[in-house]
């Protein structure tokens, strides 16, 4: 794609924005409980619209060039992104549940169920390439330094005698396996001649050999046409790709080469942006930079006159943490700053006075409410209202859709060919900043000026001016941590944890890879009263909203809703470890674990647990992204202790833990994951108070099941052809979880069998009795697992709500057949 293909793609992506920022203020009022349903369509099509948006500026922003541009796209890209987050904490709180049904919304609005798919921007690991490739090389040369030392102390030499023996071994076996194969093939020829001693050879005739070999040959040319043209007509329907398609390796590797391409020259011109501006910089202040001063200078004189003269004093100046001299200079009369001034104080008097009436007034208040308490409880259930939250994001969007009206809209592209940045916007740009530096500056000469005049003129000396007081309320609970380590470096902790097994080499892992179908049914289920499993599909996107893009950005964590810690519970082999990797592949973060198996033995007794939390933390907050990873996260919360596991004392960290998770805040891009495959086993509020979110990953269902079996046959370089029946593997395979497939497709795609597959298809009855050695998941055990998610929070909240739901439609049904009557 051209650069004016991506300049009419942003283009249309600002028609949709002003569309979506329309759409915004509506969803802000109040809706009552009876109308959740069309509440929760709004939000689901608000939120698919703005997951598309999402696509399109990605795009844009990964290949457009021209700098200014890209900062201008790199806000609204991080803006947009931050929306689609709170979006789905709004789906949250009225779905009361973790995964939506979004298939109604999805078929109204004519969309795939691949547009639901989260885009993580490409930026995340190309902006960070090279700090990653760095530490990527430190842990290595750690890694390799403690290797070589743990090799050979576990691999035992073998002797010489020993060694001999068993090449002897290898060696028999392999003549033996060419002896027995050379016998068949002489036994298989020995039958042959016998039959056809016994039978006698058949002898045709010269025009019935020549019948016969036409029979064969025109059967074989059917068979090819019929199958060609067979083949045309699933291109032609879709159901096959078509050959220049089947070419497209090629093609993709061209396009790759084009955007690496325009990636570099994204750095050349973000070079000599960067360049121009420093020069720009200095001639601003040099050219302009003194007349600036001079003119703030005068208008603050006469700030002071014009107060001197009105009030008889001279006026208290701003101080910098409300703005310095800024009050004087936006477009306000002396006479307005100091009466604000003034009005600040008063207010602060104020405050003080009505909370000391507020406290006395509430404990009166209380009284009264006790008693009507139980009579307005039934009404606001009745009465409840529904409505979003007022985002943090739309101040952003609209900030920037507004400078592309006034900037970027009516530009024209022949104005900047080469995608050179306009110097025009750039002093303008550059001019604020001066003016920002300089009035810091003059604020400080004034300030003194002030003094002296006051001196001078009033003889009065300086009046000390008040600091605003902070707002007094609440504690957030959130004290400021004691560095244990404040003479330590950070390479020396970061090697430390690599020496002790806490910060780990992670395996490069796509989220992809995480394959799984959508759920089709979800919303027919939920008419049917009953709740639908989330998906594999489901389980993908989550991870990708809770934890990719929160980890990926900066400016994403610090405004998005806060999560500090998930919960992946589920089924050994269901793939919880792998959304772990992936999440810290996706984002480039590193990988810390805690599980209490790898914390045996180390760091013992109170402190050392204390220093270990510690050191965990301070180098995950210095490296961010980070994640923490806890497997067998019930340990940590178990109601009793098992015998075997004593000596282990999963529990030691339980307190620390939690006491550092508190510390996390908006900007600190670490988060907890933890999985475990018995959370029966842990005390429910201990576990929910940790983490905040909880994801319940079921056993796989056949949509799921029939692309995870064809994805895993094809990854080991085999095309599925029509004789290997995948829907009856995704049927038989029932109860399964992605691990046996996988380890089921190994088992039979071994090296031997890749090379039989020309002469012999793959058929599905050879992965059988492969699948039937492994263990699937029993139904007793999928059940505990919705039993003990159904008394979580979120789990005991949808309870109620399908009950309250079941309840008014069997009240509207009864209500219906007392009118026919």
């Amino acid at each position: 794609m051209s650069e004016g293909a991506y300049q009419r793609l942003w283009d249309a992506s600002h028609v949709t924005l002003q569309e979506l920022l329309d759409k915004e203020q509506p969803l802000l009022e109040p809706v009552p409980e009876r109308e959740r349903q069309s509440f929760q369509y709004k939000l689901s099509s608000l939120y698919l619209y703005y997951l598309g948006l999402l696509r399109r500026l990605d795009k844009v922003y990964d290949q457009m060039v021209q700098p200014q541009k890209r900062r201008l796209l790199r806000r609204l890209l991080d803006g947009v992104a931050g929306r689609v987050l709170e979006l789905k904490d709004e789906l949250v709180r009225a779905d009361l549940c973790e995964c939506h049904c979004l298939d109604k919304a999805l078929q109204e609005l004519k969309l795939t169920p691949a547009d639901l798919e989260v885009p993580i921007p490409k930026y995340f690991l190309l902006e960070q390439s090279i700090t990653l490739k760095e530490r990527q090389l430190v842990l290595m040369e750690i890694l390799a330094r403690i290797e070589p030392m743990s090799i050979e102390e576990s691999s035992p030499e073998l002797s010489r005698t020993e060694a001999i023996i068993l090449v002897q071994r290898a060696e028999r076996a392999r003549q033996g396996r060419l002896r027995a194969k050379f016998m068949q093939q002489i036994r298989k020829e020995e039958e042959r001649d016998q039959k056809i001693r016994e039978e006698g050879r058949c002898s045709f005739s010269q025009n019935q050999a020549a019948v016969n070999i036409q029979k064969m040959w025109r059967g074989c040319l059917q068979r090819k046409r019929t199958q060609q043209d067979r083949r045309l007509e699933m291109e032609f329907i879709g159901m096959l790709p078509s050959p220049n398609e089947v070419e497209h390796p090629g093609v993709i590797s061209q396009a790759c080469l084009v955007e690496d391409i325009r990636r570099l020259r994204q750095t050349e011109k973000e070079e000599e942006f960067q360049l121009a501006l420093s020069r720009a910089h200095t001639s601003l202040i040099e050219t302009e930079g003194p007349d600036i001063k001079e003119k703030m200078k005068e208008q603050i004189r006469q700030w002071f006159i014009e107060c001197h003269s009105l009030t008889g004093r001279f006026p208290d100046y701003p101080d910098e943490a409300m703005g310095g001299s800024y009050l004087i200079f936006a477009d306000k009369t002396p006479e307005q700053v100091r009466m604000e001034l003034e009005l600040q104080v008063q207010e602060s008097k104020k405050k003080d006075q009505e909370k000391n009436k507020e406290s006395e007034n509430e404990i009166k208040e209380k009284k009264k409410k006790k008693k009507g308490k139980e009579d307005k409880t039934k009404k606001g259930e009745t009465d409840t209202m529904l409505k979003m939250m007022p985002s943090k994001f739309i101040p952003v969007i609209n900030a920037g859709h507004e400078e592309y009206i006034k900037v970027w809209r009516n530009r024209h592209e022949s104005a900047h060919p080469s995608q050179t940045f306009d110097l025009e916007t750039l002093r303008e740009e550059n001019r604020k900043q001066v003016e920002v530096e300089i009035r810091i500056q003059v604020d400080e000469l004034m300030r003194q000026e002030l003094k002296n005049l006051r001196l001078a003129v009033d003889r009065e000396e300086g009046r000390p001016l008040k600091a605003p007081k902070k707002k007094s309320g609440k504690k957030m609970g959130k004290k400021k941590e004691k560095d244990l380590t404040p003479n330590r470096t950070l390479d020396s902790l970061f090697e430390e944890l690599v020496i002790c097994g806490l910060l780990k080499k992670n395996e490069t892992v796509a989220l992809k890879d995480y394959v799984g179908d959508y759920l089709y049914l979800g919303s027919i289920l939920n008419l049917a009263n009953k709740l639908p499993m989330p998906s594999l599909f489901d389980i993908r996107q989550n991870m990708a909203l809770y934890g990719v893009l929160r980890l990926g950005s900066p400016d994403i964590h610090s405004m998005a809703p806060l999560i500090r810690s998930i919960l992946l519970v589920g089924p050994s082999g269901i793939g919880k470890k792998m959304l772990v990797k992936a999440v810290c592949t996706e984002t480039g973060a590193n990988l810390f674990d805690l599980s209490p198996s790898n914390l045996q033995d180390k760091y013992p007794g109170k402190t050392g647990v204390q220093m270990m939390v510690h050191m965990v933390f301070k180098v995950a907050r210095l490296l961010q992204p980070s994640v923490i990873w806890i497997g067998n996260a019930e340990k940590n919360f178990y109601k009793k202790v098992p015998k075997e596991e004593r000596a282990m004392d999963p529990k030691r960290i339980k307190k620390d833990l939690i006491k550092a998770l508190r510390q996390l805040g908006p900007g600190d891009r670490v988060m907890l994951i933890g999985t475990t495959a018995r959370p029966q086993l842990a005390e429910m509020n201990g576990l929910c108070r940790t983490y905040e979110r909880i994801l319940l990953l079921p056993r796989p269902d056949y949509a799921s099941r029939y692309v995870l079996w064809k994805h895993m046959i094809e990854t080991q370089g085999v095309q599925v052809t029509k004789s290997l029946d995948i829907s009856a593997l995704a049927k038989v395979s029932d109860g399964y979880t992605p691990g046996c497939i996988l380890q089921a497709t190994q088992s039979v795609l071994t090296e031997r069998r890749l090379l039989q597959l020309p002469k012999r298809p793959l058929v599905a009855s050879e992965f059988l009795g492969h699948l039937a050695k492994l263990e699937p998941v029993y139904k007793e055990e999928e059940e505990s697992l919705k039993d003990w998610y159904f008394r979580t929070p979120m789990g005991k909240k949808r309870m109620k709500l399908n009950k309250d739901q079941f309840e008014a439609e069997e009240a509207r049904k009864a209500k219906e057949k007392r009118k026919r009557k």
